[in-house]
């Protein structure tokens, strides 16, 4: 396989923009995007998009060429992704393969997403599946998943409630992000309680917005003289659905990273910063377990210890993550890449980890059988 670098970085602010629709947020990212690589439209060979909700929501296909043409992207190939919250993420993933066997030299790859629903109105994702039906929705999943968490592993509401705090502090931080407030544990403790434990913020919001990546050869890069970020491995896996599984943790997760890791000769302690897939605060304690930065049941030890703060020895989610920065479901495992990105090249700002080299990206997304659909995981290092 060839060599795969990222040379442009750009996303939209996250948050509700009731005043734009799928296309305009599109074209802001691309356009971002390829500014920020310094090449003109007519230079892309293929395009990546990725959505989940659009012909559910919005009534819209073929999001990737409808945004892509906005900035003047036409006639070349363009594929569409759908892969619930990896969508985006499998978009890159398809951009990256493109380029690793040769086919193209130069690529974009974007995520696009309008969630923002009426006050109160649940998403109509995972309608088909019996267990959505019998009214197991997404909330109520994750509460049974803390709840055996904290009975098998003595995790506690509090450390639940540590996870929102540092990522509303880092999102405060972030201009891109959705929430740009600071909140206790108090605050995410007595907040509405959505499904026990789960309070309000302790759930991620749903938004509008979109990321968008520019991708290239090695060849390409060193004749355009570029800053380059280098994709050191992109792992792709889907669920085995078995309802005996131990739901403390996603074997699913757990073999995308084990392949990333092996990907890029590289391992857990290798890693300078991480982005996670925090819908609920009880993921990103499981994703610290599943991705080997600490043992299974230590997850809670490693928020009280603050080693995941943008200060400790494994920062995580220093955009805000998704509880802060946001969840437009096909944007966000783009933006995970972009916010990566942005770090590695010293442009994070005041949320800018000091001296990192190695960033990894994790997302999933889906529910079928108690299993999850997809999951990709990332890994990226400045050169």
């Amino acid at each position: 396989m060839r060599e795969v670098f990222i040379i442009g970085a750009g996303m939209t602010q996250f948050g509700r923009h009731l005043d734009r629709n799928l296309r305009d947020l599109g074209r802001e990212a691309c356009l971002n995007a390829l500014r920020d690589a310094g090449i003109t439209p007519k230079k892309v060979e293929a395009g990546y998009c990725g959505n989940a909700l659009a012909s559910a929501l919005q009534g819209e296909t073929g999001v990737g060429q409808n945004v892509f043409w906005e900035v003047g992207i036409n006639e070349i190939p363009i594929v569409n992704t759908e892969n619930a919250c990896a969508s985006g993420s499998t978009a890159l993933r398809e951009g990256w393969m493109a380029i690793a066997g040769g086919f193209y030299d130069l690529v974009i790859v974007a995520g696009v997403e309008k969630t923002v629903m009426p006050k109160g109105t649940m998403l109509n994702v995972g309608a088909a599946e019996l267990e959505t039906k019998l009214g197991d929705v997404f909330p109520g999943q994750f509460a049974l998943i803390a709840q055996k968490h904290m009975e098998r592993y003595g995790t506690t509401r509090e450390q639940l409630a540590k996870v929102s705090v540092k990522n509303h502090f880092n999102g405060a931080l972030n201009p891109y992000a959705q929430f740009q407030k600071q909140v206790t544990v108090e605050e995410v403790l007595n907040s509405p309680l959505v499904a026990d434990p789960l309070t309000l913020f302790s759930c991620c919001p749903n938004s509008d917005g979109a990321a968008a990546l520019i991708l290239c050869s090695k060849r390409k890069a060193q004749k355009m003289k570029v800053r380059t970020v280098r994709i050191a491995a992109s792992t792709l896996t889907s669920g085995t659905y078995d309802n005996q599984r131990d739901i403390t943790g996603w074997e699913i997760e757990k073999r995308a990273a084990e392949g990333a890791y092996e990907m890029a000769s590289l391992g857990p302690k290798d890693i300078d910063l991480v982005e996670v897939h925090d819908a609920f605060t009880i993921s990103e304690i499981i994703h610290y377990e599943d991705l080997g930065l600490c043992a299974p049941g230590e997850g809670g030890r490693l928020i009280d210890e603050g080693a995941t703060k943008l200060s400790g020895r494994i920062p995580v989610n220093p955009s805000g993550g998704l509880l802060a920065k946001g969840h437009p479901v096909g944007a966000s495992g783009v933006a995970q890449v972009v916010e990566i990105v942005w770090q590695l090249r010293g442009e994070g700002g005041k949320r800018q980890i000091k001296n990192s080299r190695v960033g990894l990206a994790q997302i999933m997304g889906g529910y079928k059988e108690g299993d999850t659909r997809a999951c990709t995981v990332h890994i990226l290092i400045k050169d």
